[in-house]
């Protein structure tokens, strides 16, 4: 409860607009369901972090007398950790305990099939690698996602099947793109959309964040033969998230529980920076080296675009839709351009980008968004920032023009500000 709120509370009860008892009751009714929620967070936090603690210290005390211990003792010291969090948890989830046990429970038994797997092959000298060891990690441990509500069983599915993406598909010797990353993404889809349907928290907020983050880092597993595709996969994914930002579910959230806009708009502004070098234009598009995976996942990834751009339109006028929506269609476009012309496609790269500065600034002047305004006005300084490294001109006219614009910034600002008190 705010401290405006109680200290209110005294004189409204002297002026009988409310009685004490009215007023006792409004303390107790946002007091106490506060202080018992944030209990309740702190003891999830500590249960979770106590879990991976006894964990990591049963892993590390059994490592320093590994070499001496019989193989009977050291299968029973990689099963019964499992079986130990395996019993817990099933009887947090039987005896219908509190999401602190559970959760608990959960991290304690996700790391204890990692230390059981990695302590059988080291006994049995099962060959393997990383790759092999984290996909069994992963795939063993997903229906935690279902037996209980445990969020941090989300995370860290996210988190391991993300890492498994990143060790399996980047590097010059990948033969072939880890496609089941896909698969173990989607395992965990479901679980998500539940908990965007349950009550606002930190934690759903955080997973906003998490999931577009999870896809974009994972997303050159989708290209190896021909990287170039690269500009495609990445501005259609973007196209998506700008779109799923926008949509009535995320329409009314803050910025910072909305990462799926924060990627889409700063990673398309980026994107479109890149791509306003003329150097950037200068590749040879290779139709004999397109792999199968990469058309698919191009057609993939802007049909998904599309649709989302679509569900948007119904919700909304296609007057309110704003220009950051249809970008991935527009680069699309230039993209075949720069194919055949790749000085037309450039010119074309940066007129793009100006005109999404100008219609930010227009945007965030005329509903009074200090945030729009001025990120409107940081791509415009971008792009001409960028064309100096085009253009051979002298660091004094760069001064007057970096002067000018931060004289701009200012001025645009306070006029914004005046303009905010005459409302």
């Amino acid at each position: 409860m705010s401290l405006k709120i109680k200290s209110a509370l005294p004189e409204l009860v002297e002026n009988n607009i409310i009685t004490e008892e009215t007023a006792q009751k409004i303390i107790a009714y946002y007091d106490k369901p506060e202080e018992t929620t944030q209990s309740n967070k702190l003891f999830i936090v500590f249960g979770i972090l106590g879990a991976a603690l006894v964990g990591l210290g049963i892993i590390l005390i059994m490592a320093h007398n590994w070499d001496e211990l019989p193989k009977f003792v050291k299968l029973i010291a990689a099963f019964f950790p499992m079986i130990l969090g395996q019993v817990v948890l099933g009887y947090s989830i039987a005896k219908n305990k509190s999401m602190i046990w559970k959760e608990t429970a959960t991290v304690f038994l996700y790391f204890s099939v990692g230390a059981c797997i990695a302590l059988v092959s080291q006994v049995y000298h099962i060959s393997g690698n990383l790759e092999s060891f984290i996909l069994a990690w992963t795939v063993l441990c997903a229906p935690l996602l279902y037996v209980t509500k445990s969020k941090a069983a989300i995370f860290l599915h996210l988190i391991f099947s993300t890492y498994y993406a990143l060790i399996t598909g980047y590097g010059f010797n990948v033969q072939t793109a880890p496609l089941l990353y896909f698969v173990l993404l989607s395992v965990c889809i479901p679980r998500y959309i539940t908990c965007m349907k349950e009550k606002e928290s930190a934690t759903v907020n955080a997973l906003h964040w998490l999931f577009p983050a999870s896809l974009l880092l994972s997303l050159p597993v989708c290209y190896d033969r021909s990287p170039q595709v690269a500009y495609l996969l990445y501005m259609f994914l973007l196209g998506i998230y700008v779109n799923i930002g926008q949509l009535p579910y995320f329409k009314n959230k803050s910025v910072l529980q909305n990462g799926y806009l924060c990627f889409g708009a700063i990673g398309t502004i980026i994107l479109l920076l890149l791509v306003s070098f003329h150097d950037a234009w200068l590749f040879g598009f290779r139709y004999d080296v397109v792999d199968t995976v990469e058309v698919i996942s191009v057609l993939t990834l802007f049909l998904g675009a599309c649709f989302v751009l679509y569900v948007n339109a119904k919700f909304q006028k296609v007057q309110q839709l704003s220009m950051l929506q249809f970008i991935f269609i527009v680069y699309g476009i230039i993209f075949l351009i720069g194919l055949v012309d790749t000085i037309t496609a450039t010119i074309l790269i940066n007129i793009l980008l100006f005109a999404i500065g100008i219609a930010l600034i227009k945007t965030g002047a005329d509903n009074i968004q200090f945030s729009t305004l001025n990120y409107g006005m940081l791509i415009i300084t971008a792009l001409i920032i960028c064309r100096f490294y085009d253009t051979d001109v002298s660091f004094a006219i760069r001064g007057l023009i970096f002067l000018s614009i931060g004289v701009g910034f200012f001025i645009t600002n306070y006029i914004m500000y005046k303009k905010q008190l005459k409302k």
